[in-house]
């Protein structure tokens, strides 16, 4: 059972370097292009719940910015009872009180719906961003001239998410690594491939397509809105994920509490809210992940060597975004460890499911409105 578990695992391996969009290497990041004849409006919509700490950075780096088209910072305040409105108004942003959320939503996307609405239709692209992201100068301009250049009707940047505490240098590169692995950014970015995904920290919408497709009361109810949305728009033209440069996370992630709660809020809904793929899932992490380091400390023979050279494949692979997140080598090793905690926390929230507690996002319980879509 041991030889075919580590042998199994080691041909994953090869294909997963192989054959997988190259997910490992890395290589989509952000990119400009040549400045478009004229510089078309935008407007950013910023949905803050209780954000007070992080949304002046927000807005003052996004005002902060050398676009040269016009710029408009909407912020809709979602219920927030530590004064965002009043520190977003202060920074500078328009604000917008959000209503009570209707059955059937999210709050966030109720939130960002009600951003877009007060936006209007006259932009030809919505910035739809967090409060806690930053903005480095140039990374708007860049962003708005590659969608022009390649008409796309998503261009999205997964911010770089703060890698400073012991926690953060566990876990982050990782849930990095592990996203790329689930969505190979070269497959999302492909016109005549079906994979579609997005980072909802940093997504700049063409307003055009996005109406077509019914606006964001199309996804209404959706946890993982940012792929969601992904999807949506990949059937009105192409779209495009890539690592960020310029735009980073304020987030902090001082324990693993904190990280515990991010992946227990959405993973079962990324699972379908299935059993039967929570099952299968954690099944196939125990034999990718967990198999290799098993064979290799306590197999013999061929077992061993299997688990051996698929332990280092997958240290191999988990390099480039190591170098990326300018932690150390040496973390790939620990790569079963890190992918056995990804695998507890993915159990625990399919049993928050199960408790009807699933979804769970300062104070608000979200997942009767994407399971009622």
């Amino acid at each position: 059972m041991m030889l075919f578990a580590a042998g199994l695992s080691f041909v994953v391996w090869i294909y997963l370097i192989a054959a997988r969009g190259g997910f490992w290497l890395a290589g989509e990041r952000e990119r400009g292009a040549a400045a478009p004849s004229a510089w078309p409006e935008v407007v950013a919509v910023i949905p803050a719940r209780d954000e007070a700490e992080t949304i002046a950075a927000t807005v003052g780096s996004l005002w902060a910015q050398d676009y040269l088209g016009a710029l408009r910072v909407v912020v809709v305040d979602d219920e927030s009872s530590d004064g965002t409105a009043e520190v977003a108004r202060r920074a500078g942003a328009e604000v917008v009180s959000s209503k009570p959320t209707p059955p059937g939503w999210t709050g966030k996307l109720w939130a960002v719906a009600q951003g877009v609405a007060a936006a209007g239709e006259y932009a030809r692209y919505w910035l739809l961003t967090d409060a806690d992201i930053c903005y480095e100068q140039g990374a708007l301009a860049g962003l708005v001239a590659r969608s022009e250049a390649e008409g796309l009707a998503l261009n999205s940047l997964m911010a770089r998410l703060r890698c400073v505490s012991f926690a953060e240098r566990f876990s982050i590169p990782a849930f990095v690594f592990f996203f790329q692995m689930l969505y190979p950014f070269a497959w999302v970015a492909s016109r005549n491939g079906k994979t579609a995904a997005a980072a909802g920290g940093c997504m700049l919408v063409r307003r055009e397509a996005l109406t077509d497709a019914g606006g964001i009361a199309a996804i209404r109810g959706a946890l993982i809105d940012d792929c969601a949305l992904a999807a949506l728009l990949k059937r009105r033209g192409p779209i495009r994920l890539s690592l960020a440069e310029r735009v980073s996370s304020l987030r902090r992630y001082d324990d693993f509490g904190e990280i515990r709660r991010m992946v227990v809020r959405s993973a079962y809904a990324q699972l379908r809210f299935s059993p039967a793929w929570l099952v299968f899932t954690l099944a196939a992490m125990a034999l990718v992940f967990v198999a290799p380091s098993a064979a290799a400390v306590f197999a013999l023979g061929t077992a061993r060597a299997f688990g051996l050279g698929a332990w280092a494949l997958m240290a191999m692979a988990f390099q480039p975004t190591l170098r990326a997140y300018r932690v150390s080598p040496l973390w790939g090793v620990a790569l079963p460890a890190i992918a056995t905690l990804y695998a507890i926390y993915t159990l625990e929230s399919g049993l928050a499911s199960a408790r009807g507690r699933g979804g769970l996002w300062k104070g608000r319980y979200q997942e009767a409105g994407a399971r009622g879509r």
